[in-house]
């Protein structure tokens, strides 16, 4: 009887962690449970459950001391990040399943825990508007795209840019047609009431409030970095 060759699962890892901005993952994550012959991790230090940065709480179904190897390791963002960005165990997690990633991926402020265990030294990439100087700070090319794609590494903006960078992975591995599938499926047609979620785009007062609310947290995760960098 000859053998039939079956390829093994795709295996994406979503890592998570306390203070994770939910939308970062879960908006990739309704992209990635569409793909065929895909298996995804949550992945998180322990099973314990998560609570994410306004309030939901989520389960992880792998530590990582259980991961297998990768083949798309993703990132994402949140106030949480300020915790990980010199967290040893959680950066050289990181850094162990970059060795053998095929794509090393993040979405948000997630670019910068990849920043922080160096994994996007002379990239292009890129993140939350609020926080490109911030990744600059690793040796980055910052780009400040949707969703940017340098070789193995492939970064999405903020937040809802998500949905976008997934469908980028979707592309990447299984082809074009079956992420427009996934697209029509979910009907990713996004037509805005206002045309502010740009800094480009958004009326300067936006932009001068959105910037005031989050002047603390930019500064104190400022001089994490710039402690990170110096050493």
């Amino acid at each position: 009887m000859s053998a039939i060759e079956i390829n093994p699962p795709i295996s994406i890892g979503i890592v998570l962690f306390p203070n994770v901005t939910q939308l970062d993952f879960t908006g990739p994550y309704e992209v990635f449970a569409k793909l065929p012959n895909t298996r995804l991790y949550l992945l998180a230090e322990t099973l314990e459950p998560i609570k994410s940065d306004r309030g939901l709480t989520f389960l992880p179904d792998t530590s990582f001391a259980q991961s297998p190897p990768l083949d798309v390791l993703f990132v994402p963002g949140g106030p949480g990040i300020d915790a990980k960005l010199e967290d040893k165990n959680f950066l050289d997690f990181l850094k162990t399943q970059a060795q053998t990633a095929r794509y090393i991926t993040s979405v948000c402020t997630g670019s910068l825990l990849l920043g922080a265990a160096g994994l996007l030294q002379g990239y292009r990439a890129t993140t939350h508007w609020l926080s490109l100087d911030l990744l600059r700070l690793f040796g980055v090319e910052v780009v400040p795209q949707r969703v940017v794609i340098d070789r193995d590494r492939i970064t999405g903006g903020g937040v809802t840019s998500g949905i976008d960078f997934a469908l980028v992975i979707a592309g990447e591995l299984f082809g074009d047609a079956i992420a427009q599938s996934i697209q029509l499926g979910i009907e990713y047609n996004p037509q805005p009431p206002f045309n502010s979620g740009s800094p480009q785009t958004a009326p300067e007062a936006v932009i001068n409030s959105v910037k005031a609310a989050s002047q603390n947290r930019q500064d104190t995760r400022r001089k994490i970095i710039q402690k990170i960098v110096a050493q």
